[in-house]
């Protein structure tokens, strides 16, 4: 074992299973009604996962509201981590990054003109209040990012978990990235394991479902994302006609890829399928840019070489580079980010996603009418 695992041993596994007694503990509270659990006289469906970042909550939570809103009218609430403002904000036209959040600001502009509100709230009891008080016709709540925050009673709970960073083969908080131990799966109504590759093969499945070893209500489903073009951050500085297409780029062209996400293996490795030279520059999970950030990055750019050159970022990334002041005007034409799509592959899924929660939805209704 290498020295500095060994001193992680030494020095953060005691501080994790302290760290599990105390969440431990405050589940045991809540289930034992120690603390109040708030319930709500419309769903509220909570995603969420039990591990730190990277599970791709944003892109299943959209998934979700795409797919349900023509069956309700719905409001997602997020607690807008690293907002710089404070309690409960409604997004408008008029919100920027900073009011609401990189990933609210991104489920918002997606969804603005289809029926679906988007808020911001450290407190998602007082948030679900003043969303029900301001918009009356919401009969649909989704929570994103929500599981741990167990005030809300949620009518069903989707837990996502990584492909490449399952639950059962790590630790608790600070040793290894687990919010909660595994037990908390109990909880939950819909285990999603993301992020899967498009060969995974039907042993692969076998083995989740065994370690897994979820109860006979619980559904197991697996997605992976299918990657749609690029498209320009900044849509006005480029027209339709110059707009770069990946496939087209040879060995003499270059991207720089820029990413501020919890996990961009994912992102970086599907850039390398095509032919084009590729740069990296990585930032942290919801990272601000600053000016010294955009400097870097354009002398990064400008130190490369190649036929044509190209920034290409990710989708939420894409949000914050796009409300950047200090971002470079002259790489503004250059810059795109590779949006995804959540697939539910029918090799290794009964059902999809939508159809799973409507029918769930469904039975809840009915045990509650």
């Amino acid at each position: 074992m290498a020295k500095s695992k060994i001193l992680s041993l030494i020095l953060l596994y005691p501080i994790s299973k302290i760290y599990g007694w105390v969440i431990a503990v405050r589940n045991a509270m809540f289930n034992r009604g120690l603390l109040t659990q708030h319930e709500f006289d419309i769903p509220v469906i909570v995603v969420g996962n039990i591990s730190m970042g990277g599970a791709g909550k944003t892109p299943h939570s959209e998934y979700i509201v795409d797919h349900l809103r023509h069956n309700y009218r719905i409001g997602v609430l997020s607690r807008g981590y690293k907002r710089k403002t404070h309690g409960f904000v409604l997004a408008t036209p008029d919100s920027h990054v900073d009011d609401i959040g990189d990933e609210p600001y991104q489920i918002y502009h997606k969804f603005k003109d289809k029926g679906v509100t988007v808020a911001v709230c450290e407190d998602r009891v007082k948030g679900i209040a003043e969303m029900r008080r301001l918009m009356p016709d919401i009969n649909l709540i989704v929570l994103d990012d929500a599981f741990q925050h167990r005030y809300v009673k949620p009518s069903l709970s989707v837990v996502l978990m990584e492909y490449n960073r399952p639950a059962y083969a790590d630790h608790m908080l600070p040793y290894g990235r687990l919010r909660e131990p595994m037990s908390a799966l109990n909880r939950a109504d819909v285990v999603i394991v993301t992020k899967c590759p498009s060969d995974m093969k039907p042993v692969e499945t076998r083995i989740f479902k065994t370690q897994l070893n979820l109860f006979p209500y619980q559904k197991l489903l697996f997605s992976g994302y299918r990657y749609l073009p690029i498209k320009p951050v900044f849509a006005d500085q480029v027209s339709p006609s110059r707009r770069i297409i990946l496939s087209d780029l040879t060995a003499e062209d270059s991207i720089l890829a820029v990413t501020g996400v919890a996990n961009p293996r994912p992102f970086v490795r599907q850039l390398r399928c095509y032919k084009a030279k590729i740069r990296i520059k990585r930032y942290a999970d919801h990272h601000r840019f600053t000016h010294s950030d955009m400097q870097s990055i354009l002398e990064k750019f400008t130190s490369m070489s190649g036929r044509r050159k190209i920034i290409v970022t990710t989708e939420k990334d894409a949000v914050r580079l796009k409300n950047n002041p200090y971002f470079p005007p002259e790489l503004r034409s250059r810059t795109y980010y590779l949006p995804i799509a959540v697939d539910f592959p029918a090799d290794y899924n009964e059902t999809e996603l939508d159809q799973v929660l409507l029918q769930l939805l469904r039975t809840d209704h009915a045990l509650h009418s």
